[in-house]
């Protein structure tokens, strides 16, 4: 089934940083427009990486200190990987210092789901949407992503009828009874084959805005024990299939 695109979903004015800008620009720029992060992109709009509140606050933290805490005594710091990056940004002073690098990006045309893959994957709030070139032209975070489940019901049931049921199967958009309630699905009828529901039901559980779907559909043949050299019942007229 077809998904929402990110490119239709992102932000294309995109507030972004290059390698050289001073950090208290960065900190201005998150500051202004009410954002909790910024893509860092070089003289060709690539993406470089990526400024996030928790890097600016690292910097913060690190190179702030109680004074009416005890001083410790001096000793040899125990460097491992985190702790030099951790370093490296409280000691920053532009955005290319300061950025998480490689960035994570999504391309403009890849889908909801797969974006909020990566997201989940990579533990990221947001994605650099790139073109072809791998050029900045977006970006999108989880709160765009969740605008998906705010599609109405009446919308996905016709979703399900035009684009499942009759243009997927081949079947009259009538041909199960399809409800919908608060972005649960419920599909009833008897279809002529078990591939058919099991069909439905997995297509109906990928459309953009579904929570779950409840399967109370049946079947006059099951065709899911047909050996390859037995003939299927596909593309059977639907007035054959409604006969008793």
């Amino acid at each position: 089934m077809k998904h929402s695109k990110v490119g239709a979903l992102m932000t294309a004015d995109v507030v972004r940083a290059e390698y050289g800008t001073p950090f208290k620009e960065v900190a201005r720029l998150l500051a202004e427009h009410r954002i909790s992060g910024l893509p860092v992109v070089d003289d060709d709009e690539k993406v470089l990486g990526v400024i996030s509140e928790t890097d600016v606050m690292v910097r913060q933290a690190e190179t702030r200190t109680d004074p009416s805490e005890p001083r410790r005594l001096l000793r040899r710091p125990r460097w491992t990987p985190g702790s030099r990056a951790r370093r490296t940004k409280a000691q920053a002073r532009t955005a290319g210092q300061l950025m998480s690098h490689p960035a994570i990006t999504v391309h403009s045309d890849a889908t909801v789901v797969e974006a909020a893959r990566v997201m989940a994957q990579h533990g990221v709030e947001r994605l650099p949407v790139v073109d072809d070139e791998e050029r900045l032209v977006g970006i999108v975070t989880r709160r765009d992503l969740l605008e998906v489940f705010l599609r109405p019901d009446a919308e996905i049931r016709e979703a399900i009828r035009n684009e499942v049921l009759g243009r997927a199967l081949c079947l009259p958009p009538d041909a199960a009874d399809v409800d919908v309630r608060e972005g649960v699905v419920t599909l009833t009828g008897q279809l002529e084959r078990r591939v058919e529901t099991t069909s439905a039901v997995e297509m109906c559980r990928r459309m953009d805005g579904v929570v779950a779907v409840v399967d109370h559909l049946t079947y006059r043949f099951d065709d899911s024990r047909l050996s390859p050299e037995e003939p299927t019942l596909h593309g059977l007229p639907y007035y054959w299939q409604r006969k008793p």
